[in-house]
C-alpha cells in the first residue's frame, strides 16, 4: 500500500473510532443531567405556578416519560439538528451555541497559539541551556502555571492592570460600549474587524481580549513548556543526534533538523490534552471577565437545571475535542516520517 493511502486509512480508522466515544459521552451526559438537583419544569412554569401547571409543563417538555423514551426522543431530535429549547433564555440551544461558540473559540485558540509560541522556544532554550537562568525561568513559569487556578490568575491580573494601573479596559465582555461590532463574517471579532478594515474596533477588541487571553495562556503554557523541555533533553541525548554531530553537521542544523523535529512529536500530542484542560478552565475565565461564551452559558444552565442546554454544551465540547484530536493525529502523520514506512 502506498504511504499516502496508508496515512489516509489511519485517519479514516481514527474517525470511525471516535463515533462510539461521542455516543458514550452523549449517554453519560444524558444520565448525569437528569441527576441534577432542581426541577426545570417548576423553573419554566414560574414561581407562582401551582402543581397542575408544573405537571403540564413537565408533559410539554417530555420529562414525564421514562428515561429510555426521553433518550430516544433526544437522539432523534439530535439527528435532525434539534438540541431543544434552553429554558434559561427561551431560545433554541443550537442558536445559543452558534452565537456564543465563536467567542469561546477566539479566546481558547488565541490562548493556545500564544502559549505555543512562548512555551516551545522557552522549552528548547531551557533544554539546550540546563541549569541556567533560562532554565530557571522555564521552571518558574511551569510551576506557577500548574499551581495557580485560572480564576485566581484572572482576578489578580484584573486587580493589577485594571484597578491599580488602569491599563486594561473594564472586564465587560468582548467589546466596550463605545464601539459597535463589525459585520459578522467569521464570528471572531478580531478577524471580522480586520476584514472590515475597522482598526479602532480591532484595537478595542484586542484590549478586551488581552487579560483573559493571558490568563488562559499562563495555564496552557506550563504543560507545553514542560513537555518541550523534557522531549528536547531526551532527543539531544539520543544516538542519532550524537551521530549527526560526529558527522560534522552544524549545531543549528542538528538542533532544528534532527532534534527539534523529533522532539515536536510528543508536544503536538500534548496539545490535544491541553485543549481539553482549556475547555474546563475556559468556563471560569469567562465568568471572571464576563465573556459571552458557551462556558458562561453552561454555568447559567446548570444553575437552573436546564437539561437541553447542558447536554448541548457537553456534546459540542465533545465534538470539538474529538475533532481537534483527529486534527492532531493528521498533523502527527504528516510530521512523523515513520508513519507509513511499513508499507
Amino acid at each position: 500500500m502506498p504511504p499516502m493511502l496508508d496515512k489516509l486509512r489511519k485517519v479514516a480508522l481514527r474517525l470511525l473510532q471516535a463515533v462510539p466515544t461521542v455516543f458514550g459521552i452523549l449517554v453519560v451526559c444524558f444520565l448525569l443531567t437528569r441527576a441534577l438537583p432542581g426541577d426545570p419544569a417548576a423553573y419554566f412554569a414560574g414561581p407562582m405556578a401551582d402543581a397542575e401547571s408544573i405537571e403540564e409543563v413537565r408533559k410539554t417538555l417530555g420529562l414525564d416519560k421514562p428515561l429510555p423514551m426521553q433518550f430516544v426522543t433526544y437522539v432523534g431530535d439530535l439527528v435532525q439538528g434539534d438540541l431543544g429549547m434552553a429554558i434559561s433564555t427561551g431560545q433554541p440551544v443550537m442558536s445559543e451555541l452558534a452565537s456564543r461558540l465563536p467567542a469561546s473559540l477566539e479566546l481558547t485558540l488565541g490562548a493556545l497559539l500564544l502559549s505555543f509560541l512562548i512555551a516551545v522556544p522557552l522549552g528548547v532554550l531551557a533544554a539546550t541551556r540546563p541549569n541556567t537562568w533560562v532554565d530557571h525561568i522555564c521552571r518558574f513559569l511551569v510551576t506557577a502555571g500548574v499551581s495557580l487556578p485560572t480564576f485566581f490568575t484572572g482576578l489578580a491580573l484584573m486587580y493589577v492592570f485594571y484597578y491599580l494601573l488602569g491599563w486594561a479596559p473594564a472586564p465587560m465582555g468582548r467589546l466596550d460600549m463605545m464601539h459597535l461590532p463589525p459585520e459578522s463574517v467569521t464570528g471572531f471579532l478580531t478577524i471580522d474587524a480586520i476584514i472590515a478594515g475597522e482598526w479602532e474596533v480591532l484595537g478595542a477588541a484586542l484590549a478586551q481580549l488581552a487579560l483573559p487571553l493571558i490568563t488562559l495562556a499562563l495555564f496552557t503554557l506550563a504543560p507545553i513548556a514542560r513537555m518541550t523541555r523534557a522531549s528536547m533533553l531526551q532527543t539531544l541525548g539520543s544516538d542519532f543526534v550524537r551521530t549527526a554531530r560526529a558527522a560534522g553537521l552544524s549545531g543549528r542544523r542538528v538542533l532544528i533538523t534532527y532534534a527539534f523535529r523529533n522532539a515536536l512529536l510528543p508536544v503536538v500530542t500534548t496539545l490535544g490534552m491541553v485543549f481539553s484542560f482549556v475547555l474546563g478552565a475556559n468556563v471560569l475565565v469567562e465568568k471572571v471577565f464576563a465573556w459571552p461564551g458557551i462556558g458562561s452559558f453552561a454555568v447559567e444552565a446548570l444553575v437552573v437545571s436546564d437539561y437541553a442546554a447542558v447536554q448541548g454544551f457537553v456534546l459540542s465540547m465533545a465534538l470539538l475535542f474529538v475533532a481537534l484530536n483527529l486534527l492532531i493525529d493528521v498533523i502527527y502523520t504528516l510530521i512523523d516520517p515513520r508513519v507509513g514506512e511499513e508499507a
